[in-house]
């Protein structure tokens, strides 16, 4: 699409008013009007969107449901500041007020959470960590830009995205069946009601694809369960979630610009590769009140993860298989006072991990055959936080708060010790950090309309294990220490005391010290630089009481503040040079009409900038431009029928767009596809 055009629509888009958050927010019966919602991920505990600080924005179950994405980033990427990469399959790479970051720095520098809670212990992190969440049965689906409040700790630092389970008495009762091209077929079953034992709620869903591309079928399962009831005087809600994956792995195509050819990106270059996952977690969420101004809240969580698949995006192909198990509290006393509230908290996780990769393929230079790591580490992360918020006057609100933690991590090597080609294994040993993450923010009230806001925040991360364990010869885990994230923030919020409009626009500046990152040639880089800056607009207006118009905006720079890197000429990296995949220009507008009461069409645009895929700048992808349909039709009372048409113009674009090894490679994006499903409520 011509610049021109582009910054014209950029332009109408930035006009509107909307805040963070609820896309299809109106009903049918109400779509004038546009509602404040209520977020819990800042500090736990119920909170107004606009009362909050925190930039954060909301998917609600209507929206999830309207989208009904066939991956993750189809959801999130709606949202300001947020680009998820799709990978094939269920994969994806997050970018949230950041480049997509890739390896280790990837997995450790997002949290990802289900009810407030971690979906993997802090240390353990999964560069794909939302094929893990049950995104598809969500009740509500929170996004924090930013570095997080001192509720969390480790990997809150570039943002959070916090998955909710739906409230038991709003759930109701339905079942979703769908079918669509290259083989999709899926069901997503939700029961909620009373029960002898309290409210309860069930949610199934189930989705296979035989895939676009060739050997690249999935399969994925999600369930869960949650029961809420008061006993002696404690409100408490039992929560459980079991995702199981199978997904054949399409692989990166090679060569410049090879996502313009359909026959070349239908091609798999490794049928062998795959990915196997499961996640099985319980949480009990426990709150009890004191007295008239304390409360105690608790959460008592246990997990278990196991993942093998097929390190296909490397030379050697190697086989991972890597698993842990943890048993953990969360912990808050609440006093709840005339003009403030105060939160002091100590949170624990225990953890077992292991890991182990193998390369069942012939040696090839340094990718040598057989066992390149075998080891387990035990966890300990202990944490205590204290919040504050005062209502200063009637229009100023402020916010503050500090989080200490502590982890411990003991390693034990299975394999014998030393150097096999490029991989180094680590004797036995034990490394501890502290990390301290400071906050404070304030809300000031204009009036009914207009609010504005800031915060100065600290997020900080523990080295993930697989940046200390996982090294090559002549590395060492000492100089490997915490990255911090100095985030600066302030933006402005416009109401409509009618519901007509609202908008969020939020600048901010952001630091990093301390990097720790993989380069060009396998090698852990630590003590990097990078600095980050931007502009998000989240906005909406009700043109009539049937036509909506909503849309986010996001522009960013994002650089390497230090000289280092490969040493290859590509992917040497210069201070002042951009960071790689890492887009100036995210957008994404929607139309909305209710044309009846009964039919609803949405027509969205997405627009994703320019950047480039190597850390030298010599390699550039030009973005792409994708329109996407959407109608539902009620043909009677609780039967409707839902039909989706992506990507209409059938572009050839690229999923992700990546340079290493000498040469292009791509995540190919799909052509043009439809599908059609069917809702019951009953």
């Amino acid at each position: 699409m011509p610049r021109l055009v582009l910054t014209h629509l950029l332009g109408s888009v930035a006009g509107l008013a909307w805040v963070s958050g609820s896309g299809f927010a109106a009903d049918a019966q109400d779509s004038g009007s546009l509602r404040d919602v209520v977020v819990v991920t800042g500090t736990r505990s119920e909170a107004l969107q606009s009362q909050s600080p925190l930039a954060t924005a909301v998917l609600d179950r209507e929206e999830i449901q309207q989208i009904g994405a066939h991956h993750v980033s189809e959801a999130l990427n709606r949202l300001p500041g947020v680009n998820l990469h799709r990978g094939n399959g269920a994969e994806h790479l997050t970018a949230i007020r950041s480049p997509v970051l890739t390896g280790s720095q990837g997995a450790g520098s997002f949290l990802y959470l289900e009810d407030g809670v971690p979906l993997r212990a802090a240390g353990f992190a999964n560069i794909n960590g939302l094929f893990e969440a049950a995104d598809s049965l969500a009740g509500r689906i929170e996004v924090v830009r930013g570095p997080g409040s001192a509720a969390y700790g480790s990997n809150a630092l570039h943002g959070l995205v916090n998955v909710l389970t739906p409230e038991p008495e709003t759930a109701g009762r339905t079942v979703s069946l769908e079918a669509g091209s290259y083989g999709r077929a899926g069901l997503r079953a939700s029961l909620g009601g009373d029960t002898r034992f309290g409210s309860g709620w069930l949610g199934l869903g189930l989705r296979h694809e035989d895939g676009w591309r060739d050997d690249a079928a999935l399969d994925r399962r999600v369930l869960q369960a949650r029961l809420d009831g008061r006993s002696a005087q404690t409100d408490w809600s039992l929560r459980v979630s079991a995702v199981d994956l199978e997904q054949e792995t399409a692989t990166f195509v090679n060569g410049f610009r090879a996502y313009e050819d359909e026959g070349a990106s239908r091609r798999n270059a490794d049928p062998e590769a795959f990915r196997n996952a499961y996640a099985l977690r319980a949480a009990l969420h426990l709150e009890r009140s004191l007295s008239e101004t304390l409360s105690a809240q608790t959460v008592l969580f246990a997990r278990s993860n196991d993942m093998q698949f097929r390190m296909h995006f490397l030379p050697s192909e190697a086989l991972e298989d890597s698993g842990h198990d943890s048993v953990g509290i969360q912990s808050a006393l609440v006093w709840t006072l005339d003009r403030s509230v105060i939160r002091l908290g100590v949170d624990a996780d225990l953890t077992e991990g292991v890991l182990s990769e193998i390369q069942t393929r012939p040696t090839l230079g340094p990718f040598v055959q057989g066992v390149h790591y075998d080891y387990e580490v035990s966890a300990r992360t202990l944490a205590s936080f204290l919040m504050a918020e005062l209502q200063v006057t009637p229009r100023l609100r402020l916010d503050a708060g500090v989080r200490w933690e502590g982890t411990r991590y003991d390693y034990a090597n299975a394999a014998p010790d030393g150097v096999v080609g490029r991989y180094l294994r680590l004797p036995d040993r034990q490394d501890s950090f502290d990390t301290l993450a400071p906050h404070a923010g304030w809300i000031y009230t204009v009036n009914d309309v207009v609010s504005v806001f800031g915060r100065a925040a600290r997020g900080v991360r523990a080295p993930q294990t697989a940046e200390l364990y996982r090294l090559q010869p002549g590395q060492s885990v000492e100089g490997i220490e915490p990255e911090t994230l100095d985030s600066l923030e302030s933006g402005i919020r416009l109401n409509s005391t009618s519901g007509r409009y609202r908008v969020e626009l939020t600048g901010y500046v952001m630091r990093k010290d301390n990097v720790i990152l993989r380069d060009a040639d396998g090698l852990t880089v630590t003590g990097a630089k990078t600095r980050h800056h931007g502009v998000e607009l989240e906005a909406g207006v009700s043109l009539t009481d049937q036509i909506r118009l909503q849309g986010a905006v996001s522009w960013a720079v994002h650089e390497y503040d230090f000289n280092g890197g490969a040493s290859a000429g590509s992917e040497q990296i210069r201070k002042g040079a951009r960071i790689d995949t890492a887009p100036e220009w995210l957008s994404n507008l929607r139309l909305i009409w209710d044309a009846t009461d009964r039919l609803r069409f949405e027509t969205e645009w997405v627009h994703v900038g320019e950047y480039f895929a190597d850390a030298g700048n010599t390699a550039l992808y030009d973005g792409h431009d994708l329109l996407h349909v959407r109608a539902a039709v009620e043909v009677r009372d609780n039967l409707s029928v839902y039909l989706a048409a992506r990507n209409v113009l059938d572009e050839r674009y690229a999923e992700r767009a990546d340079f290493a090894f000498g040469q292009y490679r791509y995540f190919p994006g799909e052509p043009l596809t439809l599908n059609l499903g069917v809702r019951y409520g009953f």
